[in-house]
């Protein structure tokens, strides 16, 4: 009997220690993020890099307080880090990164402008600028600027940043930046 709970036990503090501090799975719930992820997936998201933001990753980020919705965390790429001058858009509809067009072929291939809103915002250091791949279909940075913390969020609130699709098994797939 004491031999059960003790392998109960040790597996519950193993999952507990991979989750808190490895991995972590995530639902995607909207279609803001597509192509790159599709609503009703889920994500695995490595814990390992929590509390950074690396420009063009994809990460889950906690934005209680930072944007509104019923939804505690979010998933979005990063778009520009503390520092960085993000404006949109270039007279071929692209971003803008510290004055140089940024390329973004993981946009979907109907959206003919990179942001149907215009913004100049320079990123304070601590920060990060986050936006929904399928952009007309994203609340993100760009429709909180006028938010608390004018829509970026600190990089402390990062959850980690998204390694792979890991259900359904059908569409996995490995998400690089």
């Amino acid at each position: 009997m004491w031999v059960i709970a003790a392998a109960l036990c040790v597996v519950f503090l193993a999952v507990f220690g991979v989750r808190h501090f490895v991995a972590e799975t995530y639902h995607v719930p909207s279609g803001s993020m597509a192509p790159t992820l599709e609503s009703g997936e889920y994500i695995l998201v490595d814990r390992t890099t929590r509390g950074t933001a690396t420009r063009g990753s994809v990460v889950v980020f906690d934005g209680e307080g930072y944007f509104g919705g019923s939804s505690r965390y979010w998933v979005k790429r990063v778009i520009g880090v503390g520092g960085d001058r993000v404006r949109c858009c270039t007279d071929d509809g692209q971003l803008e990164v510290n004055g140089h067009p940024l390329d973004e072929p993981y946009l979907p291939a109907s959206l003919s402008r990179a942001s149907a809103i215009d913004f100049d915002v320079a990123v304070p250091e601590g920060r990060m600028f986050l936006l929904g791949d399928s952009r007309n279909d994203s609340s993100d940075s760009r429709n909180h600027l006028g938010d608390p913390g004018g829509g970026m969020v600190p990089v402390e609130r990062t959850r980690g940043h998204v390694t792979r699709v890991v259900w359904p098994l059908t569409v996995a797939r490995d998400i690089s930046h």
